[in-house]
């Protein structure tokens, strides 16, 4: 066989194939969410090899079998879980994260990863990575998510992991590092969330124990508040009433004050009104002294004593040698003589 009918063989064994299947292209299809990926297997003109090209979804390409392989990737998200709980998850055994905390304890969480492919990567995938979804996620995926979250999380104290802000800001971190390691395989994750952790026995129970004991601190605690309370209550009760009557006593005494000032204040008034009365009748009599010892005074004295004589019995006495003389006679003695005589004729 020469060099030339060396070199023609496949292209004759291909057309020998052609001529038996009738040389009849067949339908390739992706689904809705789906890229194809297509590798020529024998080629007439161009290059062998993954087709750098990415097929869209929901389209139909023909081609010759006997040229072309087919491979299909699923775009959507999707969700890898690694749970202690049984019936859940990808496996049927139980397949959660167990490591150790920083302080030494046993704990195993469950994980779930959200992720997916990345399309315009999808024939390096095909050529590098993995042929199907399901080889990508078992020998690429969960792989990876099963280790380096481990040492991640693994950061946090016991006690942390009762702390959601611990827990998601880990899960972020966890997030971060995955999509370093699987971008370059043309996988990109979306999330990491954790859902339930678990410790060893020994130490639930002690964790079981502990609890116990911070609830009945924590009665112990809200009954002392509660004591406390009740008696702030009736501290602020008798405060209350200290004002209630210390309110009062003010008032009283306020009223007695302004009482007594009523009181006094009319005193006063009542005293300036003798007073000013007083003034006034001394006043009078002064005046009427000032009056009484001038010219008029003598008359006024005998304008009285005519108002007092009226419709008096007037005795006459005979005047002269020796008897009463009406120019020195003393009024008040006549008066007094008179008022005798007049008892003893009575008699």
């Amino acid at each position: 066989m020469n060099i030339l009918t060396r070199s023609m063989l496949p292209v004759l064994l291909g057309a020998a194939v052609i001529g038996t299947s009738g040389c009849i292209p067949m339908p390739y299809r992706t689904g809705p969410t789906e890229v194809g990926v297509r590798t020529v297997k024998m080629s007439l003109l161009g290059d062998k090899g993954v087709e750098q090209k990415v097929y869209a979804p929901g389209t139909t390409q023909w081609f010759v079998p006997f040229f072309t392989d087919w491979h299909t990737f699923d775009t959507r998200m999707q969700n890898l879980e690694m749970t202690g709980a049984l019936g859940r998850g990808d496996g049927t055994a139980r397949d959660e994260l167990v490591f150790k905390t920083i302080d030494g304890n046993d704990i195993s969480l469950d994980v779930i990863v959200s992720y997916k492919i990345i399309p315009e990567q999808a024939p390096m995938i095909l050529q590098e990575v993995a042929t199907n979804d399901l080889e990508l996620r078992e020998s690429i995926v969960r792989t990876v998510a099963r280790s380096k979250p481990r040492d991640i999380f693994g950061e946090l104290d016991t006690e942390d992991f009762y702390i959601a802000e611990n827990r998601t800001q880990k899960s972020q971190e966890v997030e971060a590092k995955l999509n370093e390691i699987l971008k370059p395989y043309g996988v990109e994750v979306s999330r990491v969330g954790t859902r339930d952790y678990r410790y060893s026995p020994e130490y639930q129970a002690a964790i079981e124990d502990k609890k116990v004991a911070e609830q009945e601190a924590e009665k112990l605690k809200s009954e002392t508040k509660a004591t406390e309370a009740q008696f702030l209550t009736e501290v602020a009760k008798t405060m209350a009433d200290n004002e209630k009557l210390r309110a009062q006593a003010d008032g009283e005494y306020r009223r007695a004050m302004i009482e007594s000032d009523a009181y006094y204040e009319q005193q006063k008034s009542l005293a300036k009104a003798i007073l000013a009365e007083g003034q006034a009748e001394a006043e009078a009599i002064k005046e009427m002294n000032a009056a009484l010892s001038g010219a008029g005074g003598e008359a006024m004295v005998k304008l009285k004593i005519a108002e007092a004589l009226k419709d008096k019995r007037i005795l006459m006495l005979p005047t002269g040698g020796g008897g009463l003389d009406v120019r020195s006679t003393d009024i008040n003695q006549l008066l007094q003589t008179l008022g005798i005589k007049e008892l003893a004729g009575s008699k």
